[in-house]
């Protein structure tokens, strides 16, 4: 065993203890959050604005402080932007993390030096647990890849933005930096599929022991190199035990990357967003993921079937249930406040806090009032492929409300396949709509009272959904393909591309 995997076993202990110190007081953990992020932006305009001095308790924030999502806290992000200091956070951001917006173009969420560091620390203390609980330490040895967007970063009136992953790939401690990869070069190319190659080229000859990214994302790099070598990455990489993955649920593509890979390989889930490192995977065995609660982000969450409500309750961490699909809405030592990330969460445990990620508030179907969410189709997809002992490699749902021959409206499940013996098309459709119909009440109504029929398949060729991707601009770094739409906009563009394939 090396110096390095010896000392990260000693550094692991350390960090579970002082995990330990936040976790058995979670309340008290959130209510020092909540008033130091209180006093700190006292002298800021928003808290100005919003009368912070006369905030006691959490009633009071709910009362001053109305929940937003970007486009409404934007008034206030445009004068960050512009350079304006003390408008959200005191001084200025250190960076702006670029994402994707829905209707305004660009978003630029602001990184500040007090919540910057969280990022890194959650980061490291995912793996850090992870090695304190399995005593699996070797693998910080060898070779680490991170598939992440460009580290190249532009500048915006004196504040650098870019990618979040290609802002964090800039503070990888130095003793990661020899094990890391790929190279600065291949990182900033800006062609996904190109750089998938580039990547390829450097990590054969290595011994890879850790891989992480975006699973849509590193299936694509698994596949290639498959086909390149005509061996399974398992075998490419014997030294390979550690996945390290986010952003989406990876149940879809479990049955996939075993294939891939060819052997059983730990795996440790993430919750990051541009806006805050949420949680991470801090037992092997049990479900959801350690909500960190002392990481300069003080959370509220709203029952997703009350989001909508003029008065929706707002509850705290001591308030919350197991089971129930809330909002989560957050306010951070970046300066967003009661802000909607648009992600919804369910409890898995209350000690420790443990959450899975549900889908997206905005996500949903519910053409016809069923407000299908997308665990419920993720769950429908993974019980029909075990039962079935398909893959499936991709899939996404839309509302189909006019059909051609005018009878009832119906699901349509865009579905890419991987392996697929015999596959019966008929009996994978009867099967995914007695799943939806078990877990939602409100679908199963509507089908036993003829409003709609049962769902219908729509095969989608080979990298259909990679096509789909590279036609609206999105294809690598951290997009992520939705699994729901409430409308036909996804939809139409992939019978456009089922019909050239």
């Amino acid at each position: 065993m090396s110096l390095k995997s010896i000392a990260a076993k000693v550094f692991a202990t350390i960090i579970d203890r002082k995990t330990k110190k936040w976790v058995t007081d979670p309340v008290g953990s959130q209510d020092r959050v909540f008033k130091y992020l209180l006093k700190t932006a006292g002298g800021t305009a928003f808290a100005k604005a919003h009368s912070f001095s006369s905030i006691k308790t959490h009633k009071d924030f709910i009362k001053n402080v109305p929940v937003r999502d970007y486009e409404q806290l934007r008034p206030f992000v445009d004068r960050v932007v512009a350079g304006e200091q003390d408008i959200l956070w005191p001084g200025k951001p250190l960076y702006f993390a670029k994402t994707s917006g829905t209707t305004s173009g660009a978003k630029y969420i602001p990184l500040t030096k007090e919540s910057m560091p969280e990022h890194i620390k959650a980061a490291r203390n995912a793996i850090l647990s992870y090695i304190h609980e399995t005593g699996n330490s070797q693998f910080v040895d060898g070779k680490m890849i991170f598939l992440q967007g460009s580290p190249e970063m532009e500048t915006k009136n004196g504040i650098q933005l870019g990618r979040l992953s290609g802002i964090v790939a800039h503070y990888v401690p130095n003793y990661l930096q020899k094990n890391r990869l790929p190279s600065m070069k291949t990182n900033c190319m800006e062609d996904w599929e190109a750089k998938v190659e580039a990547v390829i080229d450097e990590t054969l000859p290595e011994k890879m022991s850790v891989i992480s990214g975006i699973p849509s994302w590193v299936q694509m790099y698994f596949e290639r190199i498959a086909q390149r070598t005509g061996k399974r990455v398992g075998e490419v990489f014997p030294d390979f035990n550690l996945f390290i993955y986010g952003g989406v649920n990876f149940e879809p593509y479990r049955a996939k990357f075993h294939q891939l890979i060819g052997r059983k390989v730990d795996s440790i889930e993430l919750f990051p967003a541009s806006e805050g490192f949420f949680a991470y995977q801090d037992k092997q065995k049990e479900k959801g993921m350690l909500l960190l609660l002392d990481a300069g982000i003080f959370y509220e969450f709203i029952p997703a079937n009350q989001f909508q409500e003029e008065n929706a309750p707002r509850f705290t961490i001591g308030e919350v249930e197991i089971g129930i699909n809330y909002v989560m809405i957050i306010s951070t030592s970046a300066g967003l406040w009661a802000y909607n990330i648009g992600d919804t969460i369910a409890f898995t445990n209350t000690s420790p806090y443990r959450v899975t990620v549900t889908g997206r508030i905005k996500h949903y179907i519910s053409a016809s009032g069923e407000h299908v969410i997308g665990k419920e189709v993720e769950e429908a997809i993974k019980a029909a492929s075990n039962e079935l002992h398909i893959i499936i490699n991709e899939f996404t749902v839309a509302p189909q409300l006019n059909p051609s021959d005018s009878a009832l409206p119906y699901h349509e499940w865009f579905v890419e396949f991987g392996h697929h013996p015999d596959l019966d098309l008929q009996q994978l459709s009867q099967v995914l709509d007695l799943q939806m119909r078990k877990q939602n009440a409100y679908y199963d109504d509507l089908i036993t009272g003829k409003i709609l029929q049962p769902l219908k398949i729509t095969p989608v060729p080979a990298n259909g959904f990679k096509e789909y991707m590279k036609t609206i601009g999105k294809l690598g770094g951290q997009n992520k393909l939705p699994r729901l739409s409430n409308d036909r906009k996804m939809a139409d563009i992939m019978e456009k591309i089922i019909l050239e394939s």
